[in-house]
């Protein structure tokens, strides 16, 4: 199962409170004052493990607590500080406060101080002065930051599948990956995003997300639109797959039209290629690239015919893509 989305409580430690003491030595009876400070407490940061692909570890456990700071002690000794909590996610984990919907950190690498401990208090020897060289005062330690936050996954892909439902994106996927996704002859097969890994070689290999099923009005939240538009953000390519055999040119035509939509547009600059699925079904005697494009690559997953060049060209396309970034 894929986990992209979790609402959790992180709570920071507290600090150690500051103490009351004074110097109790051989020989000195009214010995000046000692209390320590407390300690600081624990941080929460997140930190980036790229050997994590879901949120799936949130599921069950939803508070994380640093420990809090120790109590100072005698002899002007600060109390230890608490042990920070580190929550590792996977790359492309968004932070979000969960009742504002404000964007806290993008995380792609590196750690992220979610919640700051609180300070240690002071103890009596902070508050000596000429006039009070035997102070009998101290104060807490503050508390440390708490909230709730929203971990949302945007899926790291080279390549997206973009296609109504049962346009052929799982088959595909299974296909060329190891990947299993659920396949079947019904609408949004796919609730989850799957992650496959196509290898051309030992080599040679790219990562492609099958998302799930596009339909008119996906920009606007309507059927699981969203779902895929926010995954489909974090690839390179996007490939528009579409069905030969169920009203080709009006499915291109939304899909186009989505991704033209989304967010401003935020998708335009995409590369795309377009993909005709089950050539193995599809009218034989039409001009398939006079419908689609004449850019467009016809597949069937079920025999095999088109993968080849399908293939090819998405390594050469992302070759091209790194280069440019570069």
């Amino acid at each position: 199962m894929f986990v992209d989305r979790v609402k959790i409580i992180v709570r920071a430690g507290s600090g150690g409170d500051g103490i009351v003491a004074f110097r109790r030595e051989k020989y000195v009876p009214r010995g000046g004052p000692a209390g320590g400070d407390g300690g600081n407490g624990g941080d929460v940061i997140l930190r980036v493990d790229h050997n994590m692909a879901t949120l799936m570890d949130f599921r069950y456990i939803h508070t994380y607590k640093a420990d809090n700071g120790k109590a100072g002690q005698g002899s002007n000794k600060t109390g230890a500080r608490g042990e920070d909590r580190i929550i590792d996610v996977p790359p492309g984990t968004i932070v979000k406060n969960a009742e504002t919907g404000e964007i806290i950190v993008d995380l792609i690498e590196g750690t992220h101080l979610l919640a700051q401990g609180g300070r240690g208090g002071k103890g009596n020897a902070r508050f000596a002065t000429s006039s009070n060289q035997a102070p009998r005062k101290a104060t807490p330690g503050k508390p440390g930051e708490e909230m709730e936050v929203l971990l949302e996954l945007k899926v790291i892909a080279d390549v997206g599948l973009a296609g109504a439902p049962n346009a052929g994106k799982s088959t595909l996927l299974s296909r060329l990956s190891k990947a299993r996704p659920k396949v079947a002859d019904y609408p949004f097969t796919t609730l989850q995003p799957n992650l496959g890994i196509v290898e051309i070689d030992h080599n040679r290999a790219f990562v492609m997300c099958d998302i799930p099923g596009l339909i008119e009005g996906a920009h606007e939240g309507k059927g699981l639109g969203l779902e895929f538009l926010r995954h489909v953000e974090r690839t390179r390519i996007i490939l528009l797959m579409v069905d030969l055999t169920d009203s080709p040119e009006e499915k291109l035509e939304m899909l186009n039209n989505e991704i033209e939509s989304y967010a401003d547009g935020v998708l335009r600059r995409k590369e795309c290629i377009v993909v005709g699925t089950k050539l193995d079904v599809a009218d034989k005697e039409r001009e398939w690239q006079a419908v689609l494009g004449s850019d467009a690559i016809l597949i069937s997953s079920v025999t095999g015919e088109g993968l080849n060049e399908l293939i090819n060209t998405i390594y050469n396309k992302l070759n091209d893509l790194v280069a440019d970034e570069e």
